[in-house]
Formats: structure tokens, C-alpha cells, sequence
């Protein structure tokens, strides 16, 4: 049975700030927090300690990042099929269904 020491008081622990700084950063930049927050929950780990902001950074990193991937696949599919109507079209002013395209 292992069991884990108590996170000590007015101390760092191996990971603690890199915990904070990957949870902050999976907010504006999912991928980076998500690999700072894999990083420092392994050093919290090995050196037996809980991180508990690394924990929420890796969710946080990975639900952003999954966000983030299924919007860059829709614009694709949405830009492929605009891309695809102008083929069929050619240049010019079209109007299908109501849509106004402009192609060159």
C-alpha cells in the first residue's frame, strides 16, 4: 500500500508551478497547457505529491483542444464546399438558393 505524503506547507513540490502555468496557458494556447500540465502531473507523481491544478489543466487543455479541432474541421468542410460550388459555377456573380456566391 503507498501512500502519499502531505503536500508540504509554505513549500513548493516538484511540478507545483508548472501545474499553474499549464492550466493558465490551456486557456488561450489548449495544446501548449495541455503538454505543460502532462509534464508537471508526471513530476507531482514521481515525487509523490497530488497537483491538482495540473489535473484540471490537463481537462481543460484536451476539452479546448477537442473544441478547437471539430471547429478547424467544419470551417474546412464549409470551405471546401464553397470552394467546390465556384468550381462547378465559374467566375463570376452566382446566385443558388438563395446564397450569393462570388467567384474568381
Amino acid at each position: 500500500m503507498t501512500t502519499t505524503p502531505p503536500t508540504p506547507t509554505g513549500t513548493d513540490y516538484p511540478g507545483k508551478m508548472l501545474g499553474i502555468a499549464g492550466l493558465i496557458a490551456a486557456f488561450p494556447f489548449s495544446l501548449i497547457g495541455l503538454i505543460l500540465s502532462i509534464v508537471a502531473f508526471v513530476q507531482s507523481r514521481k515525487a509523490g505529491y497530488q497537483n491538482v491544478p495540473a489535473l484540471i489543466g490537463i481537462i481543460v487543455g484536451a476539452m479546448l483542444l477537442l473544441v478547437f479541432t471539430a471547429v478547424v474541421i467544419v470551417v474546412a468542410v464549409m470551405l471546401a464546399s464553397i470552394i467546390g460550388q465556384c468550381a462547378e459555377l465559374g467566375p463570376g456573380t452566382h446566385y443558388v438558393g438563395g446564397a450569393k456566391y462570388t467567384c474568381s
